[in-house]
């Protein structure tokens, strides 16, 4: 505002010297007064309405025409003049004295208002600077204030989040031991029973004993079977092959003798004797009863059901021996 006020007395201090400094024409004479006078080349009759009149021409054929003569207006109004002796008008060294000095004057104050307005300037320019640098170093401290306030603010914020996430923790914490005691109280009894449960379903268990029973005791069953099953079948072939004597003895004593074995009875089985030595049944039965063949058919067939008899006793004992080991 006060800038604003300053500008507007300069400009009408400007105004009133540019009017004070246009030369005026000098007051009339006493007795006499200024009359507007055209001073023009061509005189005019000033009105306010301009006189029109309309005009018709027709041209004439195209001749040789002379140069176009000057225009010079029509003379209008009338003519007044003034006689003006010599010294009625003014004196020029009196009347031009104060046009001098005003001219003088009006130039000096015109120097002195320039060296004022550059002093002005110089302290506006010093004014600038310093509030410059003021604004400068204002600008600076309001900077540093707000990065302090800022960094104020962060810290805060920042402890005010930690602050959460400590009473965040604290109460997780809590939780997290009621959870656990509770979980221990309840599983207290709980462990226990699971523990004996798969205990009695077979979850724990020694590995010596699962090993015997799942490797070894099947594999000896295996191996006693496959000895049982041979032994069956020794008894199985053993069997057929005292049947098949069996029978050819049968058959050979169900057959009547011929004339010429009567007289040599006593060489007679050892005939039939042949037969069971040579499909490779040597026993021991049937050598002591050589010297007893000339007797009946019952005790031939008692031979072989004794021989049965020691074999199926034999198989018993071996089964009794495998089955202790």
């Amino acid at each position: 505002v006060k800038r604003q006020r300053r500008a507007q007395k300069q400009l009408r201090a400007r105004k009133l010297t540019q009017e004070q400094i246009r030369p005026g024409t000098p007051e009339p004479v006493k007795g006499r007064e200024h009359v507007y006078v055209q001073t023009e080349l061509y005189l005019e009759e000033i009105s306010d309405r301009i006189i029109e009149s309309d005009g018709e021409c027709q041209t004439d054929e195209f001749l040789d025409r002379p140069l176009t003569p000057l225009f010079i207006p029509a003379k209008t109004g009338k003519d007044v003049a003034t006689q003006i002796e010599e010294g009625e008008l003014f004196d020029f060294d009196i009347e031009v004295k104060p046009m001098l000095e005003v001219l003088v004057g009006k130039t000096v104050e015109q120097a002195l208002l320039e060296v004022m307005e550059e002093e002005e300037l110089a302290q506006l320019l010093s004014h600038q600077r310093a509030f410059a640098e003021l604004r400068n170093a204002e600008f600076a401290e309001l900077q540093r204030l707000e990065e302090q306030d800022r960094r104020i603010r962060e810290e805060k914020e920042r402890r005010r989040l930690e602050h959460l996430e400590k009473l965040r923790k604290q109460k997780e914490t809590a939780e997290k031991i009621a959870a656990r005691a509770f979980a221990k109280r309840y599983l207290a009894d709980l462990i226990p029973s699971v523990f004996n449960n798969l205990h009695d379903s077979g979850f724990f268990y020694d590995p010596v004993e699962r090993d015997i029973e799942t490797e070894f005791l099947p594999w000896l069953m295996s191996e006693v079977e496959e000895t049982l099953q041979k032994k069956v079948l020794g008894r199985t072939m053993l069997d057929s092959l005292i049947r098949m004597v069996v029978e050819k003895r049968l058959d050979e004593f169900s057959r009547p003798p011929p004339s010429d074995q009567k007289e040599a009875p006593a060489e007679e089985p050892r005939a039939t004797d042949a037969a069971p030595q040579v499909s490779g049944e040597a026993d021991a039965a049937d050598q002591p009863d050589e010297e007893k063949e000339e007797t009946d058919q019952p005790d031939a067939e008692e031979q072989p059901s004794d021989s049965t008899s020691q074999l199926e006793e034999l198989g018993q004992e071996g089964t009794v021996d495998l089955e202790t080991e």
